[in-house]
């Protein structure tokens, strides 16, 4: 049982962590996901390397992280108050062309990454953009303004330059 609230302090404190340090270097990854991938492998090394000199030990704590995972996705499903505590919400960074800078202070985001971001979907200025979200997962949703490019551009096959 020790192994069960050990594995449940730390998972919540990775969480918390992971929330604290921002969606912006999360990516694709939900923070769960990123928790119970980055931490299942060290939970398991220290069963098969006998530090714990349990397999039981690593399994419960695997199956702790695992269960408080989906525990915590059924919450955000079934309660959706607890959706902007759990997953986020997302955060207006660029409306109407203006860069929101106490937005992207608050999310520690840079101009420099906003653009990378922006130069991926084909958009090349700031006066492009209608709006841009930075979302719950950490990617950043774009749209321009009407008449302008729409998403990336077209790829030139190679060789028929």
């Amino acid at each position: 049982m020790e192994i069960v609230v050990r594995a449940t302090v730390i998972f919540f404190f990775l969480w918390l962590i992971t929330r604290v340090v921002g969606r912006s270097t999360l990516g694709e990854l939900s923070t769960f996901e990123l928790l119970l991938f980055v931490t299942m492998g060290d939970l398991v090394q220290q069963s098969v390397t006998q530090q714990d000199y349990s397999v039981t030990s690593g399994v419960l704590a695997v199956s702790t992280f695992a269960l408080l995972t989906v525990g915590l996705s059924y919450a955000k499903w079934r309660w959706p108050r607890t959706r902007p505590v759990i997953h986020g919400v997302p955060v207006v960074v660029v409306s109407e062309g203006e860069p929101m800078l106490d937005a992207m202070r608050a999310e520690r985001l840079t101009l420099d990454d906003l653009m990378a971001a922006a130069r991926e979907q084909g958009i090349e200025r700031f006066s492009d953009m209608r709006l841009a979200v930075l979302e719950a997962d950490g990617g950043i949703s774009f749209f321009q303004r009407s008449g302008g490019k729409s998403g990336a551009p077209e790829k030139t096959p190679v060789g028929s330059e």
